[in-house]
């Protein structure tokens, strides 16, 4: 890795420790130079299979010929202008006919940025300050939503009143004191939660498989129990499916009988560029119309719907058709049935969880209900990185949970030899 080592010298002269993003740090640092298809060529001429897809947001691979294609073309014409664009009538058209709770929507330019405008909405709304939340869950960088992403068991307090405990140093008592943490999977604890603060309560954010807390779904009936709870409190429910939209043609969502209020869309969406939507019920999208008197939510952004992000989104998800979601979805379900049948084989301390397209393996024998259990252990761990860093050698980029996010130009051929992988890694450790 002579290259890559020159150059992260250089980085960490000018980049806080030598990146601009945590997740994409490893010991050595590589560099990418050259996608195609499902696989990455780093400087040095290493080619890997990318079960990553940059955190789940690639659908189609890189330098999907259709998307480059399309973008290309746009490109000629502009990148942004001070005017809308027909397109981004087009893509709104597009993504409200994949699910009956989008009424209407709104472009933005990242995850998180959407999850900022679900929660604002909520509170312009309902008129309440407090947020609830899923300890543990991951819903971006914003000081109201990461509340207790990362708690630990010196942290979060009594698991029936659980403790809002700050990701970022310095992060405002006030923040804290606006979010709400309940457990994961617990109706009954959460309900109990809920009830104290149903009076202040905007809404309650909820992810239906969050990464962090383990990228196992949520049971059914958490879900419509907190839905029937939110709709009984006048209290609004978000669902974050930043990650998961990619699961089902309208989202995870699809596998439940609830329907939110509001939904938060990025990463996939995008087809390969920063995107954020913000989609559901028209009064409550209402909030953000500027013709309104008074406008109670004004909401912009000078890159959002900008031509070339939506010109890719839209070629990306109608690629993306129900034939496609089934058959990605196929494959993952390959990769999670054979690395179950290498962990019952070699009899290792570990399990896999997750749906749609993704998978996590975990060096836990048993499924995680919620973000205690999924907690990582020091021999966890040190066991989870010996995995990922086999992986890597052996030609396979994971996300650095030991999570995968698959691509459609993958074939059972990848999945297997992802398979047998994974089996003579956890051999190895």
């Amino acid at each position: 890795m002579t290259r890559s080592k020159d150059i992260y010298k250089r980085a960490v002269e000018v980049l806080p420790g030598g990146v601009s993003r945590n997740t994409v740090l490893r010991s050595p640092q590589p560099y990418a130079t050259f996608g195609k298809g499902c696989v990455i060529t780093d400087l040095d001429g290493v080619e890997r299979i990318d079960c990553s897809n940059n955190m789940a947001s690639l659908l189609h691979g890189h330098a999907d010929p259709e998307i480059v294609d399309a973008v290309t073309e746009q490109l000629k014409r502009g990148t942004a202008f001070t005017m809308a664009t027909e397109v981004e009538v087009d893509y709104a058209e597009h993504l409200c006919s994949r699910n009956d709770s989008f009424e209407q929507c709104r472009f933005v330019n990242s995850g998180t940025e959407a999850i900022m405008a679900c929660l604002k909405a909520s509170r312009a709304f309902t008129g309440r300050p407090m947020i609830a939340k899923a300890e543990g869950a991951y819903h971006g960088q914003y000081d109201y939503a990461e509340v207790s992403q990362t708690p630990s068991p010196e942290t979060w307090g009594d698991v029936d009143s659980p403790k809002s405990v700050p990701v970022a140093h310095g992060t405002p008592q006030s923040a804290l004191d606006d979010v709400v943490v309940i457990p994961f999977n617990d109706s009954k604890r959460a309900i109990a939660i809920l009830d104290k603060h149903r009076g202040k309560l905007a809404c309650v954010l909820l992810d239906l498989m969050p990464h962090r807390i383990g990228l196992r779904p949520a049971n059914k009936d958490f879900v419509e129990e907190i839905r029937e709870w939110t709709t009984h409190n006048d209290v609004l429910l978000v669902f974050d499916e930043v990650i998961t939209f990619r699961s089902e043609y309208g989202g995870l969502q699809d596998q439940y009988d609830v329907s939110p209020d509001l939904t938060a869309m990025g990463k996939a969406i995008g087809g390969g560029f920063p995107v954020g939507a913000i989609a559901g019920r028209r009064d409550v999208m209402d909030v953000m119309n500027p013709n309104n008197s008074p406008l109670l939510f004004p909401h912009s952004g000078t890159f959002s719907a900008n031509p070339i992000t939506l010109t890719a989104g839209l070629t990306a998800m109608k690629k993306f058709d129900c034939d496609a979601v089934a058959r990605l979805n196929a494959l993952a379900e390959r990769a999670r049935s054979g690395i179950e049948d290498a962990i019952h084989e070699i009899g290792a301390s570990a399990c896999v969880t997750g749906a749609g397209s993704m998978f996590r393996i975990h060096m836990k024998k048993d499924i995680p209900m919620n973000f205690r259990e999924a907690f990582l252990t020091e021999d966890e761990n040190s066991r989870l990185k010996k995995l990922l860093d086999y992986l890597f050698d052996s030609g396979f980029l994971m996300i650095n949970t030991c999570s995968a996010a698959l691509s459609t130009p993958m074939t059972e051929t990848e999945i297997d030899g992802l398979v047998d992988a994974v089996k003579k890694g956890l051999k190895k450790i």
